[in-house]
C-alpha cells in the first residue's frame, strides 16, 4: 500500500500510509472493533462501552428461550 497523492497537511490524507498489506489491514480492523465495543464510552448508554451495557441488560433480562426444537417428519 502507498500513501495517497492528494493535497498535502490534510490529516487524514496518508492516514492508512504504514499499513503495508493485508495483514496489517486486518489487524488495525480488529484492534477498531476491540476499542469500538470494549473501551469506547457511549454517551447515549450512561458512559459505559457497548459490551459492558449489555452484560449488564442481560444480567438483569435473562434471555427466555420460547420456542422448542421439534424433529420434522416428512410422513
Amino acid at each position: 500500500m502507498t500513501g495517497s497523492m492528494g493535497r498535502t497537511g490534510v490529516c487524514w490524507d496518508n492516514s492508512m500510509a504504514p499499513l503495508r498489506g493485508i495483514d496489517d489491514v486486518e489487524i488495525a480492523v480488529a484492534e477498531y472493533i476491540d476499542w469500538f465495543n470494549h473501551r469506547r464510552l457511549h454517551g447515549e448508554i450512561g458512559m459505559v462501552p457497548v459490551v459492558e451495557y449489555e452484560e449488564q441488560y442481560y444480567s438483569e433480562n435473562p434471555v427466555i428461550e420460547t420456542t422448542k426444537t421439534r424433529e420434522l417428519s416428512l410422513h
